[in-house]
C-alpha cells in the first residue's frame, strides 16, 4: 500500500500522512495519541460518493461494518475536498482509517478505484 509519513514545519502540524491507495482496508497513521489538523480527500476517479471513516484505535482493532468510527467524512463523486479543524481533532488512542462507499458504522463495500487521502497531524 502506498503510503507514507513526511514530517514538516508549519504553524499548526509536524507532520503530513499521505496515502494515494486509500481503500476498505483499515489503515494506521498512529499506533498512539495524535491530534488531526487537516484533511484531504480526492476522489476524482470515482463516479459515486465515498465516505472516510475515521477511527480511535489501532487499525488492527478495527472490524470494518462494526467498529464505530470516530468521524465519518464523505467526499462527493469524481471531486476532491479538504475539511479543516480548528481546535484540532483530538485522537487520544491511535488513528486509523478505511475508504467505503457507505456512510454510518455499517457501510463496508470498497470504491471501485482507490483514493487519495492526506492528513495533515501533530
Amino acid at each position: 500500500m502506498p503510503s507514507y509519513k513526511t514530517s514538516i514545519s508549519s504553524a499548526v502540524s509536524s507532520a503530513k500522512w499521505t496515502d494515494t491507495a486509500a481503500s476498505s482496508t483499515p489503515v494506521e497513521v498512529s499506533s498512539g495519541s495524535i491530534n488531526l489538523h487537516q484533511v484531504r480527500i480526492v476522489n476524482t476517479a470515482n463516479t459515486t460518493k465515498l465516505y472516510l471513516k475515521l477511527y480511535n484505535v489501532a487499525a488492527s482493532s478495527v472490524t470494518l461494518g462494526t467498529t464505530d468510527p470516530a468521524c465519518i467524512l464523505p467526499v462527493e463523486a469524481s471531486s476532491s475536498v479538504e475539511y479543516d479543524f480548528d481546535p484540532q481533532v483530538a485522537f487520544a488512542t491511535a488513528m486509523s482509517y478505511a475508504v467505503v462507499t457507505t456512510g454510518g458504522t455499517a457501510g463496508t463495500t470498497a470504491p471501485s478505484t482507490a483514493i487519495t487521502v492526506e492528513f495533515l497531524t501533530s
